[in-house]
């Protein structure tokens, strides 16, 4: 078979949640199927370590697209052209978007549709092209696949799409993390956290995150407790960072509260299995990586009650509303006042952790492109 795959998002020491779905995914899929062929598209000179066996080429195609109005040039011009050319068997969209009028069979991964319930949260040309485009896609694809059921269902629902077109292929855990000693942990708050123990947030800092109220929760945890306990804010700048800079200027505990911005992948697995609790609780997500990247730290979560959270985490996280803070700052406080619930987090963490891992994802990411292949 031939397969031609977007590796758009494959940019060395940038990967993202989508960027690390298609580096783990299709780093096993290429090495597991030596029998097939794999083009991958790029839309700038690429790394050689994203060719990851023999039976995988690379092609740049122009222009490069990091603004939708390049995009539509992209996809709908240069993408779908070669397709044309190549003639392959599938075309597989690990950002789900897709070629519109190709011939060829595609398949889209949509990870959410934050978007659509949420289009403030993105610029505004980024939120009128995926409102506008998103439907089509989905529409034009032979088949979806999602990162969770609650995506699933969303995408179901808001689009009238039938179930049975839909798979559904979790993420995975990177290989790094992993608990850490007390010694490496000192180390780690000695650098980030003025030597203290410290909640940590890991992601883009976007508004959907819910840094705003997040911060403003730890504040009044901080009033109300009295500890030591630091802030932590891993992830690289997005639109609407002025408003959290004004929250983080507000709060009386600004020098508690650390950005640290985009961490390379080893200091990142550090920061995280150092800290005392992930602090989650963005209001949508269609699955939320660092949860269980925290699970597999030994790291107990305290993550919000909506999207897909409560069914990634189960029983291994303290749920708060993301619409309230003094929700948040109760959950913060609950962990920093009770031993007895971060140890039963801790223990029910390790066993959740255990239905999520990357050979799992890949396998059933390939038996979704096989559906796509064999679907009339």
């Amino acid at each position: 078979m031939k397969i031609v795959v977007n590796t758009r998002a494959l940019m060395p020491n940038k990967l993202d949640g989508i960027g690390w779905f298609t580096f783990q995914t299709l780093k096993r899929i290429t090495q597991n199927n030596p029998e097939h062929e794999f083009i991958f598209l790029f839309d700038r000179p690429f790394s050689k370590e994203f060719i990851f066996s023999k039976n995988v080429k690379g092609i740049v195609l122009f222009p490069p697209a990091r603004h939708p109005f390049l995009y539509v040039i992209y996809y709908q011009w240069s993408v779908r052209n070669i397709l044309k050319k190549i003639k392959p068997d599938v075309f597989l969209a690990p950002d789900g978007l897709v070629a519109l009028g190709s011939k060829t069979k595609q398949l889209a991964v949509v990870h959410d549709i934050n978007f659509l319930h949420y289009p403030k949260d993105l610029g505004y040309f980024y939120s009128k092209y995926y409102s506008y485009f998103v439907p089509k896609f989905i529409q034009e694809a032979k088949r979806v696949a999602t990162v969770s059921e609650f995506s699933k269902q969303d995408i179901c629902k808001s689009y009238q799409v039938n179930p049975n077109k839909i798979d559904v292929v979790f993420n995975g855990i990177n290989e790094g993390y992993k608990p850490l000693l007390e010694e490496t942990k000192q180390l780690v708050r000695d650098q980030y956290a003025n030597s203290k123990p410290y909640f940590i947030f890991v992601g883009s800092l976007s508004p959907r995150k819910n840094l705003i109220r997040l911060v403003q929760a730890f504040t009044k945890f901080k009033k109300e407790s009295q500890s030591d306990f630091q802030l932590v804010l891993v992830g690289s700048s997005f639109w609407g960072e002025k408003e959290l800079d004004d929250a983080l200027k507000n709060s009386p505990y600004f020098s508690e509260i650390h950005i640290v911005g985009r961490l390379a992948q080893e200091n990142l697995e550090l920061v995280m299995g150092s800290a005392f609790a992930l602090a989650f609780v963005s209001y949508f997500e269609g699955f939320g990586i660092p949860l269980i990247e925290a699970m597999q730290c030994d790291i107990p979560v305290l993550c919000s009650n909506t999207s897909c959270m409560p069914e990634i985490a189960e029983n291994a996280a303290l749920y708060v509303d993301p619409f309230d803070v003094s929700s948040i700052a109760t959950g913060m406080k609950q962990l920093y006042d009770s031993p007895k619930l971060v140890g039963e987090l801790i223990e029910n963490g390790r066993q959740q952790r255990q239905k999520f891992s990357w050979d799992l994802t890949s396998n059933n990411l390939w038996n979704s492109i096989l559906k796509t292949i064999s679907e009339n």
